[in-house]
């Protein structure tokens, strides 16, 4: 399906969704088909100390995508701070799900190459829009 299908069924109209990728074409990929559904794009950022800054500022953030690796830095002390923020959130990785915190395990993760229209979908639902 590709993104212009998903637009059929899924909104994310309006919705501020901050990317976190340091992998240029793929944040670029990522904030096409999100714009494509609606979305505010918030980034892409691609570092971990900008990202911490960027979720520890008043900036209203109604969701987010999540790369678990930036720069060899592993991002779960951002997803701590999104978690206290009660921003939903997904994850990306080219790792398998046996890398992820176990204190993270419930977050959905999205295995590179990522399947855009699908990740959309999942971040709709976490929204509670579809």
């Amino acid at each position: 399906m590709s993104v212009q299908d998903a637009a059929n069924t899924v909104s994310l109209l309006g919705r501020r969704i901050l990317v976190i990728e340091d992998e240029y074409f793929l944040a670029e990929d990522i904030a096409q088909a999100l714009t494509a559904l609606g979305a505010r794009v918030l980034g892409p950022v691609g570092e971990l100390c900008e990202a911490t800054s960027f979720v520890e500022r008043d900036v209203a953030i109604d969701a987010a995508v999540v790369d678990v690796n930036l720069r060899n830095e592993m991002v779960f002390s951002l997803a701590r701070l999104l978690r206290a923020r009660m921003v939903p959130f997904v994850f990306t990785s080219g790792y398998d799900k046996s890398w992820i915190a176990t204190e993270f395990q419930d977050i959905h993760l999205w295995e590179k190459p990522l399947d855009l229209p699908a990740m959309a979908r999942d971040l709709a639902g976490l929204l509670k829009i579809v």
